[in-house]
C-alpha cells in the first residue's frame, strides 16, 4: 500500500502542470469553473474582467427541477451499488456471485481492493481459482481500473481499454514507473527500442489514466444546478447552445501590456501572467469542445428520448460512449461530472443518459430506467386494496409492454425506488 501511494505522489508531482490543470478544469461544473477563474484573476493583474454574463437566476436545488430520478423518488446509488448494478449485464455463474459481491464490498472508495486473495478465499469458503475468477469479473466493471491492488495494476487495467496499448507498457509500469514520473524519454527509448514519439505517446497515455478510478463514481450533491447548455430542435435538427457562463470571456488589460522598462524581473513577471492567460484560453476551449462532443454523441445515441420521452431511453455505458468518441473513458467521466443540460423535459444531468442495460429473456437489452419507471407507474395505479406482487408486476410488464425480466429484478428495482413490498402496501 505504501509503495502504491509513493508511486502515485511521484506521478502527480512530475506530470506536466498544464496537463493536470486541463484535466482538472474539464471536471469542473460551471459554478466551480467561475470560482476558479475568479481566484486566478485576483493574482493576475493582466486580467481586467471576467465576463460570464452571470445573472443570479440560480437553480435552487435538484428538488425544484423536473429531474427524472428525483420525480421517481429513486435513492441515489452508492459507490458499491453502482458496481453491483453492472453485474446484471454479465454472465455471472450463480456459485461465483457471493464471492464477487464480497469482493466489491472489500474495495475502498477509490476502487482499490483492500483484502488479500487468501483472506478473501477463506472468508468466502472458496478456492483461490474462484477468487481469481471473481476478481476478473470485478476488474471488467466500469470505470476501468476498479479492483486493482496497486497503482501499476490500476493504470494497466485502464490502458488495456485503449487502442494505443502496447506490450512494453506493462513492464514499464511494473518495473520502471519512475521513468514515466520523470518523463525520461531517453531511458524508455533505449530500454524498449522504440522511437521518441512512441515513448512520448506511452508517457501521455499513462498520465491520462485516473489513479483513483473509484472517485469517478462518487459525486457530491451540487449546491446549485446550472446547465452548461440547452438542447432544442430547430429546423428539424437538434441544436446545442452553450450558455455564456460555461465559456467565460477573459478581457486583458491593455495598459499593463503596454508597460515598458520594467527590468528583467518585471518583464518575466508579465510574461508569466500573460502565458497564464494564453493557457487559460486554451483549456477553456478544450473544456467546451470536449463537453460539446460528448453532448452531441449523447443526443445522437439517445435521439429517441429527445423525440418521444423517457420511455425511449436506450442502454448506454461510459465505455461505449468513450469508444464512440475515440477517447479514454476517464475523459468522458470528467466531461459529464456535475454537468447538466436544459431540455424540453427540464434540466437533466448528463450522467442520466448513461443508462445500464438489462438483458430481457428474449436477449434484447432495455434501459434499467425504463423498467423502473414502468414499475413505479404500475404500482402508482394499482388497486389499493389489492396491491400488485412482484410476480404480478413481472407478468404485467411481459403482457402489456413486452418486457421479459425475472421477478428478482422487479424486486431489486422496486426496492431501489424506495417502494415497500405488496404486503406492506396494504
Amino acid at each position: 500500500m505504501r509503495q502504491k501511494i509513493v508511486h502515485e505522489q511521484i506521478l502527480q508531482q512530475k506530470m506536466s502542470k498544464s496537463l493536470i490543470q486541463a484535466i482538472h478544469l474539464l471536471q469542473f461544473s460551471s459554478v466551480e469553473l467561475l470560482d476558479y477563474i475568479q481566484e486566478i484573476s485576483k493574482d493576475n493583474p493582466l486580467i481586467e474582467e471576467v465576463n460570464f454574463d452571470y445573472e443570479l437566476t440560480r437553480y435552487k436545488n435538484v428538488h425544484s427541477d423536473p429531474i427524472p430520478f428525483e420525480e421517481l423518488n429513486e435513492r441515489k446509488l452508492s459507490f458499491y451499488d453502482q458496481l453491483k448494478e453492472q453485474l446484471y449485464t454479465l454472465k455471472l455463474p450463480a456459485q461465483l456471485k457471493p464471492v464477487v459481491l464480497f469482493g466489491i464490498d472489500s474495495l475502498d472508495e477509490t476502487g482499490y481492493l483492500e483484502i488479500g486473495m487468501e483472506e478473501w478465499s477463506e472468508k468466502c469458503d472458496a478456492s483461490i481459482k474462484q477468487v481469481e475468477k471473481a476478481l476478473t469479473f470485478i476488474q471488467s466493471l466500469e470505470p476501468a481500473g476498479i479492483g486493482a491492488r496497486t497503482l501499476s495494476e490500476c493504470i494497466l487495467l485502464q490502458l488495456k481499454n485503449m487502442k494505443s496499448y502496447q506490450l512494453h507498457m506493462e513492464d514499464l509500469l511494473e518495473n520502471h514507473l519512475v521513468w514515466v514520473a520523470e518523463e525520461d524519454v531517453s531511458a524508455i527509448t533505449e530500454y524498449y527500442g522504440i522511437t521518441e514519439e512512441e515513448a512520448l505517446q506511452t508517457i501521455h497515455a499513462i498520465q491520462a489514466c485516473h489513479p483513483k478510478p473509484g472517485q469517478l463514481l462518487v459525486e457530491k450533491e451540487p449546491e446549485y444546478i446550472i446547465p452548461e447548455a440547452s438542447i432544442k430542435k430547430e429546423n428539424g435538427e437538434w441544436k446545442i447552445s452553450f450558455y455564456k457562463w460555461s465559456n467565460p470571456t477573459i478581457r486583458v488589460s491593455e495598459s499593463y501590456k503596454q508597460l515598458r522598462d520594467l527590468g528583467k524581473e518585471g518583464e518575466a513577471y508579465l510574461k508569466e501572467k500573460n502565458n497564464q492567460i494564453d493557457w487559460l484560453h486554451q483549456v477553456l476551449s478544450y473544456r467546451v469542445n470536449t463537453i460539446e462532443q460528448v453532448i452531441k454523441k449523447i443526443v445522437e445515441k439517445q435521439a429517441a428520448f429527445f423525440e418521444r420521452g423517457y420511455y425511449m431511453l436506450q442502454p448506454l455505458t461510459l465505455q461505449e460512449l468513450a469508444n464512440e468518441l475515440h477517447v479514454h473513458v476517464s475523459t468522458v467521466s470528467r466531461a459529464i461530472r456535475s454537468k447538466y443540460v436544459q431540455t424540453q423535459y427540464g434540466i437533466i444531468p448528463l450522467k442520466f443518459f448513461l443508462q445500464p442495460g438489462i438483458k430481457q429473456q428474449s436477449g434484447k437489452p432495455i434501459a434499467a430506467f425504463v423498467v423502473k419507471k414502468l414499475i413505479h407507474e404500475l404500482i402508482e395505479h394499482e388497486e389499493k386494496l389489492k396491491p400488485l406482487s412482484d410476480e404480478a408486476i413481472r407478468m404485467r410488464l411481459r403482457d402489456e409492454f413486452g418486457i421479459q425480466i425475472a421477478r428478482r429484478t422487479v424486486m431489486k428495482y422496486r426496492e431501489q425506488l424506495g417502494i415497500p413490498s405488496s404486503i406492506k402496501r396494504k
